[in-house]
């Protein structure tokens, strides 16, 4: 039996602390302060995230400042990817340094442009790269807690350790896969849709939009046939697919004519999509490389573009070649 850890009573983190109780593990949720920790134990449920879901019997419920955060074995970290570091700082002296820490947070910071994983390095020097992985995939939480089959990616340097991890997290209705592509591991849907612009525009958002992936991380230093799996593709399709994902609702409402300041300050979560859009852009331009999509994404969030002329640039742009 394990004990695993879940920092971050976000959406995800939770649903991952609720499906991970369904095993015969140790699991504890871990919130912020004290208070937060009593509250969800007193209406057994996230009253701020998901009211109407009640926590599993063998769920423990605790706060980032107990002992009992030395003692997990796993720690999978679930915060939004702006106080990643922020969060990793607050329990540093708190965490067994043969811990395996896992990142659930998608994105990268905005200041640095460094990915989860980095971050663990940079704030964790006890820990080693056999320690740190990452988990991905097309994991909409609303359909996990409604019982529907789900399947991720848990990556890692060390392919023993994934391997570890996946038989810890691996469930009938939560398929999980190995890969130690650690590097590798939508708006403009929600745009296109908003818009009406048809499943053929979508179509193309979604293809171009990870052929841009691929060529961003394959100069960062990812294998591109990463990025056609689940972490990649498999996030992406569900990512621009379904109003489920905050990404996509985001999308929708930038094309109804709000702006993207309204959008943040009106969002209890974070909206990952937005943050990491302006992290994308100061890589790509560090790197030299091209991202004609997610510079128009980034113009209409950030530079008043309206998503029409958005639309108009991109398809008056140079002829070239697909696989260019």
């Amino acid at each position: 039996m394990a004990n695993l850890g879940i920092i971050g009573t976000t959406t995800w983190g939770t649903t991952l602390a609720t499906i991970s109780a369904s095993k015969d593990h140790k699991v504890t949720l871990f919130a912020r302060t004290k208070y937060e920790s009593d509250e969800m134990v007193q209406f057994n449920s996230n009253p701020d995230r998901i009211p109407y879901h009640k926590f599993p019997t063998n769920l423990n419920i605790d706060h980032i400042g107990s002992p009992e955060l030395y003692e997990s074995e796993i720690l999978i970290l679930a915060v939004p990817s702006e106080s990643f570091r922020k969060n990793i700082c607050e329990i540093s002296n708190n965490i067994n340094k043969n811990a395996i820490i896992i990142s659930a947070s998608k994105g990268l910071e905005i200041q640095s442009g460094k990915r989860m994983s980095e971050i663990i390095s940079d704030e964790l020097p006890s820990i080693n790269k056999n320690q740190i992985c990452a988990l991905s995939g097309p994991n909409l939480a609303g359909e996990i807690l409604a019982g529907l089959p789900s399947s991720s990616v848990i990556a890692c340097e060390n392919i023993k350790t994934a391997k570890y991890v996946q038989n810890i997290l691996n469930s009938p209705l939560f398929r999980v896969y190995t890969n130690d592509d650690l590097i590798g591991v939508a708006i403009a849907a929600g745009i296109s849709d908003g818009l009406k612009l048809g499943n053929n525009a979508k179509s193309a958002i979604i293809t171009r939009g990870l052929a841009e992936m691929g060529r961003l991380g394959e100069t960062l230093g990812a294998r591109k046939s990463t990025f056609a799996g689940l972490s990649g593709m498999g996030d992406l399709i569900a990512t621009c697919s379904s109003n489920m994902s905050r990404n996509y609702r985001a999308g929708e409402m930038i094309a109804q004519g709000q702006k993207t300041s309204s959008i943040i300050g009106t969002s209890k979560n974070v909206i990952e999509g937005i943050i990491t859009t302006k992290s994308i852009m100061n890589i790509s331009s560090s790197q030299n490389v091209e991202l004609p999509l997610a510079k128009s994404v980034f113009d209409v969030l950030f530079n008043d573009l309206s998503p029409l002329e958005g639309v108009k640039n991109l398809m008056k742009r140079e002829q070239t070649s697909e696989t260019d």
